[in-house]
């Protein structure tokens, strides 16, 4: 069996790196990209281009290239997607999105003029010729230059240019938006563009020289970095539009960026330990590496969008509006023991008004930190103490080496959760809570092997390839280590190898799952290694044992609990072009009764619901979220500065009263102000970095382990009615 395992194991790598790591360098980032010769002359007049600017242009080493490339998508990739006029289709659509999202630089008539290539691509690509897409690559450039150019000169004399006191508005969301008629129309759009940011640096209080200063930095900087593109970027996203037109995990790595990827995967890089991607003009946060310093510190979240990078707690903050994912990276990245001062705008909020500014220490990720942990919580019942047994498990970890090694120690969570089982069976625990919240995955074996400590025997995951032939990982050990009640805790972070755990639980009726939907990652890639980059696609598909995919979907909870990540910015769902969910055949295995989970399932529920109704914490996670949801779905914001004003007192006056609703519950001194809320930038302050404290929100106000704490009250039910019916599993 472990040979069998291991051969699997060295496969198929369910690894939060791999799933989410390929967001540090996305292929959807606005490029800024340096001029060169063009070529073709013919089509690139078909489509319009100024033949006065120098262009991008590829090279045979470039065409040779993406001939490798398509031929490891047509022949490797799991949808087994053709080559075709569909496909051709697809990609320019995909392509003209990653260029222009916010459509504001291509016109209506260039649109049609693109469209007359539209069935070509595919022909094209084939034969390694990338003329088709350097040439709209090449307007991109012309009229990325030709916005810069206008903004620059429109921003000396801004206080002259622009009134604030009307009714006109900026759409935050154009993507079905109608495509500028002229350049008029453009125009329109970038003067929105300028007021808009001119009215968040208002907010923000700065004075109407420093707001000069400030536009004049952001867009010079953006205007520097469109010089310095070359055509190894133009490759780069031509490329990786023809890669996500298959579906949004699979994307090359030019050489630079497979550095990046490489570092990351091995966790040696000294920084904060976030996995980042470029959204627009903005680097947004996918997700945190377990026991990483961000992780640690509780001051970033999935879907913050990074505006801004500084050295040191009292560092001049860098602008990083616009930039490239790598020099943001690069910002980031630091000795350790050393502070970033960070500038966000925080999940759910929009408009960078609503800016915070925070500090973490940089750190290296520590392997024993994301190792399972476990603890005891005594609950009283009827009189009694029940104690539940606890483990987190941060990440799905295996010393690959060290098995292979056939070293007699060698670390994987399924080891070191069974020691810790068996400390906890001597502690005399009644109850166990597997908490998977936040654990992006890891290592398929260890899926399945944990599954199996608590399972007689059977399937635990099957696996679907191109060719439809589907494999399954099976538990073959019939010992269990632990057979008493069981709950396992997930929310939308937990993705991939937590999902087939949670699933396969699920399937066997073999414990409860509380808290979330999941991420919806049930997708397996491969990395390719092409010249010097690296391919990565998407090569196989998870089912559950029930037939279910946990792709796009994930797992569902049998209780619910307030979500604390918006599913519409985060998960699987989220991702344009993500597979869909689906089922295949139900693999062969013998679940539990289902009596008792249909006979205790409701009870939970309604004592669950009874309990947290008039309970503060839970009050205040849901207006949290409600808050951020309706932020979220703004389709606009007035750029009429009076009106922005009021807006944002109007938002800051709810949030405060949510927290101060929640403080006074809790017994706690209420917030005398936003400010005192959000708390004070240390760069304020006379004072040394070393001298500065850094508190820790997640430990100062214990929000989330009120999750936990409800959890150990449905298991405290869940223990009353197993014993109660006398089951054993």
């Amino acid at each position: 069996m472990m040979t069998k395992l291991k051969k699997c194991s060295e496969k198929i790598i369910l690894s939060n790196a791999i799933a989410l790591i390929s967001a540090i360098i996305f292929a959807i980032t606005l490029p800024s990209f340096a001029l060169a010769q063009a070529t073709h002359s013919i089509q690139e007049k078909a489509l319009g281009i100024n033949n006065s600017l120098k262009k991008v242009t590829f090279t045979k080493d470039d065409a040779d290239m993406c001939v490798n490339i398509i031929t490891y998508l047509s022949r490797s990739h799991y949808l087994g997607l053709k080559f075709n006029d569909n496909l051709s289709s697809k990609i320019l659509d995909q392509y003209v999105n990653i260029l222009d999202p916010g459509k504001n630089l291509f016109t209506q008539n260039e649109i049609n003029e693109f469209e007359q290539i539209r069935y070509w691509l595919d022909n094209t690509l084939k034969k390694g010729d990338l003329t088709p897409g350097y040439a709209i690559f090449n307007k991109y450039l012309e009229r990325s230059l030709e916005k810069l150019n206008y903004i620059n000169k429109r921003i000396d004399n801004w206080q002259t240019n622009f009134k604030f006191d009307g009714d006109d508005e900026i759409s935050l969301d154009r993507k079905n938006a109608p495509w500028p008629i002229d350049k008029d129309e453009l125009k329109i759009l970038w003067d929105n563009e300028l007021k808009n940011t001119i009215i968040s640096f208002q907010l923000e209080g700065e004075n109407n020289e420093d707001i000069t200063n400030l536009l004049s930095k952001r867009y010079r900087s953006r205007l520097s970095r469109l010089m310095q593109i070359n055509s190894e970027d133009a490759f780069k996203t031509y490329i990786n539009s023809v890669a996500m037109s298959f579906d949004p995990h699979t994307q090359f790595f030019p050489p630079r960026m497979s550095e990046d990827f490489d570092i990351q995967m091995s966790l040696s890089l000294e920084g904060i330990g976030a996995v980042l991607q470029t959204e627009y003009e903005y680097t947004k946060v996918v997700s945190l590496i377990p026991a990483g310093p961000a992780d640690k510190s509780g001051l970033l979240m999935p879907g913050d969008k990074i505006i801004g990078v500084g050295q040191g707690l009292k560092g001049t903050i860098q602008d990083t509006v616009g930039w490239r994912i790598d020099e943001v990276v690069n910002l980031i990245r630091g000795p350790k023991d050393s502070f970033v001062s960070i500038k966000i705008i925080p999940a759910g909020q929009k408009g960078s008004h609503n800016f915070k500014i925070i500090n973490i220490k940089r750190d290296k990720v520590k392997l024993e930190e994301q190792a399972a942990q476990k603890k005891v919580i005594p609950f009283k019942r009827n009189g009694h103490t029940v104690n539940i047994g606890v483990i987190t498990i941060p990440t799905f970890y295996l010393d690959f080496k060290g098995m292979q090694e056939g070293t007699n120690d060698y670390r994987s969570t399924t080891r070191d959760v069974f020691f810790l089982i068996e400390e906890l069976k001597k502690e005399n625990i009644q109850g166990l809570i597997i908490d998977l919240r936040d654990n992006g995955g890891g290592a398929l074996q260890e899926a399945n092997q944990l599954t199996g400590l608590f399972i007689n025997s059977g399937p635990t995951v099957q696996i679907r390839y191109r060719n439809g032939n589907m494999s399954r990982l099976e538990d073959m050990d019939p010992s269990i280590i632990y057979n008493g009640p069981l709950i396992v805790m997930v929310n939308r972070m937990s993705a991939s190898a937590s999902e087939i755990f949670a699933g396969a639980i699920k399937d066997y009726n073999r414990g409860l799952i509380v808290g979330n939907q999941t991420f919806g990652k049930g997708t397996v890639q491969s990395l390719q290694p092409i010249d010097n980059g690296q391919l990565k696609l998407t090569n196989a598909k998870f089912y559950r044992v029930s037939g279910e995919s946990t792709q796009n979907l994930g797992i569902i909870p049998d209780i619910d609990f307030p979500p604390t990540y918006n599913s519409e910015e985060t998960g699987e769902s989220s991702l344009d072009g993500a597979l869909p969910w689906d089922k295949s055949e139900r693999a062969s295995y013998t679940p539990y009764p289902d009596t008792l989970i249909k006979y205790a399932l409701s009870q939970l529920k309604e004592r669950h619901l009874k309990r947290v109704e008039n309970n503060p914490d839970f009050t205040y996670l849901k207006e949290k979220y409600e808050l951020s949801k309706e932020i979220y779905n703004l389709k606009s914001l007035s750029l009429n500065s009076a009106k922005r004003a009021e807006y944002k007192q109007h938002l800051d006056k709810i949030e405060l009263e949510i927290e101060n609703r929640f403080r006074t519950a809790k017994g706690k001194e209420p917030f005398s102000s936003i400010e005192q809320l959000h708390q004070s930038d240390p760069r304020k302050k006379g004072i040394d970095d070393e001298e500065i404290v850094i508190e820790n929100p997640k430990k100062k106000e214990d929000k989330e382990d009120i999750l936990l704490t409800e959890t150990g009250e449905i298991m405290g039910d869940f223990i009353n009615l197993v014993q109660s019916r006398g089951y054993k599993w």
